[in-house]
């Protein structure tokens, strides 16, 4: 007979949320820039790891903002334009033909 109410016999964490905390882990350690070891990230609060991740994920999105108004300002007014050629009159050119 079974002492507990509960069928499980294990507390574990469930599929879902391993996988997300590995995530979170893979993703503080590889994009933190080496400033996270894996034991320090594992033994973190969840509520610093949430910080840390919403942080590197605002400084992205910061990076890929400013890049994409560098690369906008570079492409204005050149849509229409056809390549030019060098700034040479045929008068300065040689004539071999003579």
């Amino acid at each position: 007979m079974c002492l507990y109410r509960s069928t499980l016999t294990f507390f574990g964490l469930t599929p879902q949320y391993r996988e997300s905390l590995f995530n979170q882990i893979h993703d503080l350690v590889f994009h933190g820039g080496g400033g996270f070891k894996h034991s320090e990230v594992y033994n973190m609060p969840i509520w610093m790891r949430m910080f840390h991740i919403q942080k590197i994920n605002e400084h992205n999105k910061k990076v890929q903002a400013d890049y994409d108004r560098a690369n906008n300002k570079s492409n204005i007014g050149d849509t229409n334009k056809d390549a030019m050629g060098p700034n040479i009159s045929p008068s300065s050119t040689f004539n071999f033909n003579k």
